[in-house]
C-alpha cells in the first residue's frame, strides 16, 4: 500500500450486519464479544475517526442495537439479496439525508481491526487510479464488502440489483473504474472477520495483540 497524499472528501460511514450467521447458529455477528468488547464497539472505535458519521445497516428490530446510538436503516429490496443491498440503502440515506456528501464508505459490522488510514487510503487509491470505485484487500484477497462508493451511482446499482438481478459486489464493481487498495496480512490481517465459532477464539488471540500495540 502506497503512502496516503489525498485530501480526504467527506465520507459517510456505513456498517454492514444486515447477515444472519447461520455458521454460528443465528444472531447478530458484531454483538458477539473479543476482549471483553463487542466487535461492534471495536468497528465503530476504528471508522467513527475516519468518517464523517456512520450509520448501521441492518434488518429486523433495530432497537436491539439501540446502545451504540447510531442511525440503523434497513434494506428496501426485499428477500435479503446481500451487502449490495446494504450499500444500496446507505447511498439512498446518503442522499437524502446528506446531500453534500458524494462518498459512502462501506464495511463489515464483523471486522473488529480495521485499518486505522482506511478511508484515506481508499480515496488515494482511487484517485491515484482516477477510479469510480474503490476497494481493500489484504494478502492476494480481495474484500468488497469493504469500499468506497460513489453517491451518483446508486440508481445504476439499483437497476442492476431489481431489474438484473445482480447479487454479488465484483459482478457489479467490474463494470467500472476500480482501484484495489492492498493492506499487508501480517502480523493481523486488518480485515479478519469472524465467521464461525472457531473465528471468535482466534478473535481473542489477535484482539490481545491489536490491544497492546
Amino acid at each position: 500500500m502506497k503512502a496516503v497524499t489525498t485530501e480526504i472528501p467527506l465520507t459517510q460511514g456505513v456498517l454492514l450486519a444486515g447477515g444472519l450467521a447461520r455458521r454460528m447458529g443465528g444472531g447478530d455477528k458484531p454483538m458477539r464479544t473479543i476482549g471483553g468488547r463487542t466487535i461492534l464497539e471495536r468497528v465503530i472505535a476504528r471508522l467513527e475517526p475516519q468518517c464523517d458519521g456512520l450509520i448501521l445497516n441492518a434488518n429486523g428490530d433495530p432497537a436491539r442495537f439501540a446502545a451504540f446510538g447510531l442511525q440503523v436503516i434497513a434494506d428496501d429490496v426485499p428477500g435479503f439479496p446481500g451487502p449490495l443491498a446494504g450499500i444500496l440503502a446507505a447511498l439512498d440515506w446518503t442522499a437524502a439525508n446528506r446531500p453534500q456528501i458524494e462518498w459512502v464508505l462501506s464495511a463489515a459490522g464483523d471486522c473488529p481491526f480495521l485499518p486505522r488510514d482506511l478511508v484515506a487510503a481508499l480515496h488515494d487509491g482511487r484517485k491515484r487510479e482516477n477510479a469510480q470505485l474503490a476497494v481493500a484487500a489484504s494478502g492476494n484477497q480481495s474484500h468488497p464488502v469493504i469500499g468506497l462508493w460513489r453517491v451518483a451511482l446508486r440508481a445504476e446499482l439499483r437497476h442492476a440489483l431489481i431489474v438484473e438481478n445482480i447479487r454479488k459486489i465484483d459482478r457489479w464493481t467490474a463494470r467500472y473504474p476500480l482501484a484495489t487498495v492492498t493492506w499487508p496480512a501480517e502480523p493481523l490481517d486488518p480485515f479478519f472477520n469472524a465467521n464461525t465459532v472457531e473465528d471468535i477464539a482466534e478473535a481473542e488471540r489477535l484482539a490481545a495483540l491489536d490491544d497492546a500495540a
